[in-house]
């Protein structure tokens, strides 16, 4: 695996410690800017919609651009949003600064995914995605319980503050290590440089990402997301006011759910390249029955502490496998599938706290988020039976190889 394709992961790190961290300061930020905790948790799905519009967005405005310098903009921009948010009285500014992250994120990470499977060979197109998916699951391993901790000991503006200071070495290392120009590997882990086929137009980009399997995948894609999202962002409460767990232990629940999504986003990695669909298929189905177990259970902490593990495991892997699925369904849009499937992932991650909201507001109390998640699991194995039945793949030798 090239070098370069780590130092997007730990760029990744940087910006999924900003996207999670929230989790773990929504009652800091709803008191400090005088909001209610559904509000302050709306900051997640902002970041969501910013990353859902800037993810087509941002990569068909940089699409002529080499990547280390499309890399090194949208991670410069995205460092100045944490300034400005670490800085801000209101929450409208916040808001607003999450919104502009996100775009830089999106832009970021549409880059990222198509870089990361140019440098590597069409075998190892999911080890590599599951790389720079794995930043984010190390930033749940750390970065997240860390910025919960900082802010309960120091206010949530210094896990902002701590979010634009871990970028600076992940922008360094990019300078130094990304290719400048389109490359491939040859002979070894060192980048090497070659003329890039002709790419595609962008018309013919789309059509490819327009069939109807691919939007259905990318429509089950966001379910599964908006599920672990929904609980996710209310885990805080869950834990304190549902278990009745202490606060002291909410970064070590963030933590867990980490170490569950590392472990998952790890297998699948080496599992999806050989067994894409039996992986999201069995994902899928235990994710369901893992968030109605949680909903029954929230109030066994030893019921809690091991869902919130095996939820991040099944999550996580799920969900990167999903994402090579869809280089896999769409190979005529090298450029673009990265970003459609940033985008369905972050339409889940918006739509999901918003929805746990209301559940909040409408008065059914802090373990509602997780029977919407359970809710929303089965919409997306329903609509992935329906992409099956309606879509079946056509039979191939490379189908049948995929099925052994």
């Amino acid at each position: 695996m090239p070098f370069a394709v780590y130092v997007l992961g730990l760029a990744v790190f940087a910006q999924g410690t900003s996207e999670f961290m929230l989790s773990g300061l929504v009652s800091g930020i709803a008191a400090d800017l005088e909001v209610s905790i559904p509000a302050a948790g709306l900051l997640t799905s902002a970041f969501a919609v910013g990353m859902v519009i800037g993810a087509p967005l941002m990569a068909l405005f940089s699409r002529t651009w080499p990547r280390r310098r499309a890399l090194l903009t949208f991670l410069t921009a995205f460092v100045a949003a944490h300034v400005v948010g670490a800085l801000t009285p209101g929450y409208e500014v916040l808001l607003a600064t999450r919104i502009v992250g996100a775009l830089a994120n999106a832009g970021f990470w549409a880059v990222a995914l198509v870089a990361a499977i140019a440098m590597v060979e069409p075998a190892a197109r999911a080890r590599a995605t599951s790389v720079v998916v794995g930043g984010v699951t190390v930033a749940c391993v750390v970065g997240v319980p860390a910025g919960a901790l900082l802010g309960e000991h120091l206010g949530w503006r210094a896990a902002f503050w701590a979010v634009a200071v871990v970028s600076l070495p992940a922008l360094a290392a990019i300078v130094v290590s990304v290719p400048d120009e389109r490359r491939t590997t040859s002979g070894g882990d060192a980048p090497q440089a070659s003329v890039a086929p002709e790419s595609p137009s962008v018309r013919e980009e789309l059509r490819s990402l327009t069939g109807r399997r691919v939007l259905l995948t990318l429509l089950t894609m966001a379910l599964v997301q908006g599920a672990t999202f929904c609980a996710f962002s209310y885990l805080e409460p869950l834990a304190t006011r549902v278990t009745g767990l202490g606060a002291g232990w909410v970064p070590a629940l963030l933590a867990l759910f980490g170490v569950g999504s590392l472990v998952g986003v790890t297998l699948s990695g080496r599992v999806a390249d050989a067994r894409r669909n039996t992986l999201v298929a069995a994902g899928m189905a235990s994710l369901a029955l893992g968030w109605i177990a949680l909903a029954l259970g929230a109030m066994s902490p030893v019921a809690t502490v091991a869902l919130v593990f095996v939820q991040g495991m099944l999550a996580f892997g799920t969900g990167s496998a999903m994402i090579s699925q869809v280089f896999q369904l769409a190979p005529g849009a090298p450029t673009l599938a990265g970003s459609f499937a940033t985008a369905a992932f972050n339409i889940g991650a918006a739509a999901g706290p918003w929805l746990g909201g209301l559940t909040i507001d409408a008065g059914f109390g802090f373990r509602s988020p997780v029977w919407v998640s359970a809710a929303l699991m089965a919409l997306a194995l329903t609509t992935a039976a329906v992409t099956r039945l309606a879509c079946p793949l056509p039979l191939t030798k490379a189908t049948v190889v995929m099925k052994s």
